[in-house]
């Protein structure tokens, strides 16, 4: 359903994406996940005909992006990162307007928003500039699904929105690719929202990491990961970063995440901190998250 080969896009000297390759199936949800300044923007901008790219190919729904664009705009539905519709409209008003710029109707494709706007009926006549930022993205969501797109793009659509609205999107995301066979794709600067797509593709610096399921990304990782816990965490994250066995140090959340040599064991590490002064010493063996994952990538490109 969407396709991307190589492709290309620079300002200036600025290289925003760096020779991205990948694909996405037909009703599947994608996720791109990385930093602010990864490249995101840059390729969604592309993928909605909003920009040239400046080398390699992209297609969606079998429609090049650069030759067809104007049979694509019909086939797509975009929600960029910046909240974008009329202000000063109401949310009914907003949503009549989108759906007559594609020559259909609310009542029309009512099935597609249903779910969402329910939510959203309570305060129709309320400016969408009055609307908090949960409801301002639900009111996008149901503007880009309107004229029953085939392919969703939405360029972190949760950035700046409480966590109980974060999963509530996820949630009828899931629902509307499921339900409507909807291709989407999303970008998102959360790594722990990767559980919800299918599969995803981690990028930095304009270039794809690793692509491949959530368990799958997290499966590659081959490094003994301890989350290690003191009473002093402050003093133990600079501790850790000094030790000689300890080839990461990170800190998340209330523990710092730290891979060793392979040589040492665990009980060598507490009896370190503990000859260092640290009490209340844990060091418990735990899994890889794709945030841990996303680190030992950036680490390893660095090298």
């Amino acid at each position: 359903m969407i396709y991307v080969d190589n492709l290309h896009k620079h300002y200036g000297r600025v290289d925003a994406l760096r020779g991205l390759s990948f694909s996405v199936g037909e009703g599947e949800i994608y996720g791109v996940i990385g930093p602010d300044g990864a490249g995101k923007t840059s390729l969604f901008r592309i993928l909605a005909t909003l920009m040239l790219p400046d080398g390699g190919r992209a297609t969606v729904d079998g429609l090049d992006v650069v030759r067809d664009y104007r049979e694509l705009r019909r086939r797509i539905g975009y929600m960029p990162g910046r909240f974008s519709l009329y202000q000063d409209l109401s949310v009914e008003e907003n949503l009549r307007f989108f759906a007559s710029v594609f020559n259909t109707t609310v009542e029309q494709n009512y099935s597609l928003i249903k779910d969402v706007y329910s939510r959203l009926e309570p305060f129709k006549t309320r400016r969408a500039g009055k609307l908090s930022g949960g409801m301002k993205q639900k009111l996008a969501l149901c503007c880009a699904l309107i004229h029953a797109p085939r392919v969703l793009l939405l360029d972190e659509p949760t950035t700046g929105v409480d966590p109980v609205s974060r999963r509530e999107f996820w949630q009828m995301l899931q629902r509307i690719s499921k339900e409507h066979g909807i291709t989407v794709l999303v970008s998102t600067p959360y790594m722990d929202e990767a559980s919800w797509c299918d599969r995803i593709s981690l990028i930095q610096g304009g270039i794809l990491l690793q692509t491949g399921t959530p368990g799958e990304v997290c499966e590659s990782y081959s490094a003994n990961l301890f989350a290690v816990r003191s009473d002093d965490m402050h003093r133990l994250l600079g501790d850790m970063k000094s030790c000689p066995c300890a080839t990461s140090a990170f800190s998340f959340g209330d523990s710092i995440h730290v891979t060793l040599d392979g040589v040492t064991a665990s009980s060598a590490l507490t009896e370190y901190l503990q000859q260092r002064g640290h009490t209340g010493v844990e060091v418990k063996r735990i899994r890889p998250s794709v945030e841990d994952c996303f680190m030992s990538l950036m680490k390893s490109q660095t090298v």
